[in-house]
């Protein structure tokens, strides 16, 4: 049986932009477990330790996963170019 997510967790956006269509959200239960889901497919989630996302976070912000998301920045501004259409 899979872990139970609780009732009434607050979730936060992972995002700088809550108008794009798809973004992660994050929880925490204040008793050392953090859940994350897809904002459009809220009924899988995955849960891990308070310690496990600290590790991530930090490695986040040391840059040992940038090779990910390597030329993101350039796709992003080609998906508002075609959101917006052509200009006028």
């Amino acid at each position: 049986m899979p872990p139970r997510v609780p009732e009434g967790l607050n979730w936060i956006p992972a995002t700088d932009d809550p108008s794009r269509p798809e973004y992660l959200e994050v929880a925490f239960d204040g008793e050392g477990q953090v859940y994350l889901r897809e904002n459009l497919n809220p009924e899988k989630v995955v849960i891990t330790t308070e310690r496990k996302w600290d590790a991530f976070v930090l490695g986040v912000k040391a840059g040992e996963f940038d090779h990910f998301v390597e030329g993101i920045d350039e796709e992003i501004d080609k998906e508002g170019e075609r959101a917006a259409g052509p200009e006028s």
